[in-house]
């Protein structure tokens, strides 16, 4: 009998097609939860699960006694309770590397965007108010030469850093857990301690991952010791990032504006006080959201699983299991 596998919304078609040979797959598009018959029913039989941001927790895992292996397609795994996962000998895996560029294309395009006001005066233009020459209130700031200060020099920043040096000539300034030698040579990134990057840079850049150590390390604090001519951009994930904290850094001019992909709820509400504001610029979550990204992050995916499931290493193995 084949395997049976879980899929959990945003795996490429094609991807799917190639599972559906070897194994048996049961499709979920989003939002299913424990209590909803099909999707336990599914989790019980399943020996895999592969997709994106679906909460493996231990109430999940006590629903799902023959699971194997769990494959995320991204490179975030704060969804995943590894901890829980390797107790049960249960392989986690996810898909780095394959986004890094799309990624950094798309946050220093919200950078470009939020510093020259893109969005809003596309709106103008399209609602029939362009009827007088652009003024002085509706300029935007310029990018070139300025500081960039990035929080979170791994890959993703690293592909940032080569935007901003190589095709703007930006001041590289960067706080990290570690040094990156590599993004000292080849952009002339500086190290240095947070308040330092606060303190100085024109753009701020938070491109870390979510641990419990980077839960709201971007607030009220944070935002005060950035100049207020200094523009914010959040590339990593919502809860790095204290939204209220960064409402009243918005209003109250400790900032000059923001550029958001995340949020710390998923879709965010309507109702959120950050989505009244003419100085922030939001996207629905878009970093690798591209159609040959999103295929490549659902291919090595989907190659985790397969190796997991006959018996190999996954090539992004998060945890070691014990044999």
């Amino acid at each position: 009998m084949k395997p049976k596998i879980l899929v959990y919304m945003r795996v490429d078609d094609r991807v799917i097609n190639e599972l559906e040979k070897d194994f048996q797959v049961t499709t979920f598009s989003n939002h299913e939860y424990l209590g909803d018959k099909t999707f336990e029913q599914a989790l019980k039989e399943a020996d895999g699960i592969i997709g994106l941001a679906l909460n493996i927790t231990k109430e999940l895992l006590d629903a799902a006694p023959n699971l194997k292996i769990v494959c995320n397609v991204s490179v975030g795994y704060d969804n995943l309770d590894l901890k829980e996962l390797s107790k049960r000998k249960i392989m986690a895996t996810n898909t780095p590397g394959v986004l890094n560029e799309t990624t950094a294309d798309a946050i220093f395009g919200l950078l470009l965007a939020t510093a020259r006001r893109i969005p809003e005066l596309d709106h103008i233009v399209k609602t029939g108010q362009w009827n007088i020459s652009l003024q002085p209130e509706q300029y935007g700031i310029d990018v070139h030469h300025k500081t960039l200060g990035i929080i979170g020099m791994g890959s993703i920043g690293s592909a940032i850093a080569q935007r901003a040096h190589y095709g703007f000539g930006m001041n590289i300034l960067y706080h990290n857990r570690s040094q990156n030698k590599e993004a000292e040579e080849k952009y002339q990134a500086t190290y240095c301690e947070l308040d330092k990057l606060l303190e100085q840079s024109d753009f701020v850049c938070l491109m870390v991952p979510a641990t419990k150590e980077t839960v709201k390390i971007m607030g009220a604090e944070q935002f005060k010791q950035m100049k207020n001519s200094a523009i914010f951009i959040n590339g990593s994930r919502g809860k790095n990032v204290d939204e209220e904290a960064l409402y009243y850094a918005l209003i109250n001019g400790d900032i000059h504006a923001a550029g958001i992909d995340v949020f710390t709820e998923e879709p965010t509400p309507k109702d959120n006080p950050l989505l009244q504001l003419r100085n922030i610029v939001t996207l629905p979550h878009i970093g690798s959201s591209t159609t040959e990204c999103e295929y490549n992050m659902s291919k090595l995916a989907a190659e985790n699983l397969v190796k997991g499931l006959r018996g190999g290493k996954p090539p992004c193995l998060l945890n070691e299991i014990d044999s």
